[in-house]
């Protein structure tokens, strides 16, 4: 089948033949109708990740799917051919950017009823990152306020409609053009980060959402009430994530001294620092597709791409200028 793989780190997407899924007792194959481009993938073509996803070359890229079931290993219970699905296949077994893949029953839910394939497709990495981020690590309630960098992006779109469904009140950083867009998703403050400076805008917030990284994510503690938590999903790593990836010794130490100034900037203001590398799950994809089908979000796709053109896509992702999600469709 084809699939566009990554042959060398930093070189670009390649198009080529590879071998079909091989289908575990718990796994279903799937024929890919949408995948869905991210920041993660671009990262992995680039070589940025590779101290803790030390893929074997050449690896087929791709973290987001929606299609079709074509057959299910015999200890699936959950799924049948022809189900209409998504998911975000685990860390280890990624590669959307093909005709088929094979996914972990558990991580696939069926795809929401309201959408199409190009939408679903869009939305697994970035409504679980916003999920875990706001709900399982944040513990956002009503009432609580919470700041999302880069509100118009993939995962900034979905978070602040998911953070206005929990009832917080949401500030965002964007260009001033994206300012109405993301005033409709829901966000209560809106700041134009290059024209205003959101830490002399902002303070007494209980949850930041930091997808720079950076200078951006230590001055975003400083908006941080005493206790409040910023979770950060472009690093640094911290040692919670170490021990999450079961990392050796060595790798431990690493990431611990990755994020020791930012963890120090933390202690000394009263705050709490935590590194996301969001995880698959289809129990939390499940959660997600009742609140699109309920309305309370809606998939936002700014851009969609014929497969053949999944390298080129992948590679104008550095340029920006994409509300929401760049998708890939069928080949």
């Amino acid at each position: 089948m084809k699939a566009f793989v990554v042959t060398e780190y930093k070189a670009p997407l390649e198009l080529a033949e590879v071998a079909e899924p091989e289908v575990g007792a718990r796994d279903v194959l799937v024929q890919v109708r949408a995948a869905g481009l991210n920041q993660l993938d671009e990262k992995i073509r680039a070589g940025e990740f590779k101290l803790f996803l030390p893929y074997r070359l050449p690896q087929v890229l791709g973290n987001d799917v929606a299609g079709t079931v074509l057959r299910v290993g015999p200890d699936v219970r959950r799924f049948k051919p022809g189900d209409e699905v998504y998911g975000r296949p685990d860390k280890d077994r990624i590669g959307t950017f093909a005709e088929r893949i094979a996914v972990a029953e558990d991580d696939l839910a069926l795809k929401p009823a309201s959408i199409g394939f190009e939408a679903a497709g869009s939305l697994p990495l970035v409504a679980l990152t916003a999920w875990q981020a706001l709900v399982e690590r944040g513990g956002l309630r009503a009432g609580q306020k919470v700041l999302i960098h880069a509100g118009a992006g993939g995962v900034g779109s979905i978070a602040i409609q998911l953070a206005k469904h929990l009832g917080a009140t949401v500030a965002t950083t964007v260009s001033a053009a994206n300012a109405d867009f993301v005033r409709g998703l829901g966000a209560d403050v809106v700041i134009d980060y290059r024209s205003q400076d959101f830490e002399q805008l902002l303070s007494g917030y209980d949850l930041v959402l930091d997808s720079l990284g950076g200078k951006n994510l230590e001055r975003s503690l400083r908006v941080l009430r005493k206790g409040g938590k910023a979770i950060g999903i472009a690093g640094p790593p911290d040692p919670g994530f170490a021990r999450e990836l079961g990392a050796n010794p060595v790798l431990r130490l690493a990431f611990a001294g990755l994020s020791s100034g930012v963890r120090r900037q933390a202690r000394r203001l009263g705050v709490h620092y935590e590194f996301l590398f969001m995880r698959a799950s289809g129990d939390q994809l499940r959660e997600i597709t009742a609140l699109v089908d309920s309305g309370a979000i809606r998939p936002v796709v700014g851009k969609t791409v014929p497969f053949g053109e999944t390298a080129e896509a992948l590679s104008a992702l550095e340029r920006g200028g994409i509300r929401g999600k760049a998708v890939v469709t069928a080949a």
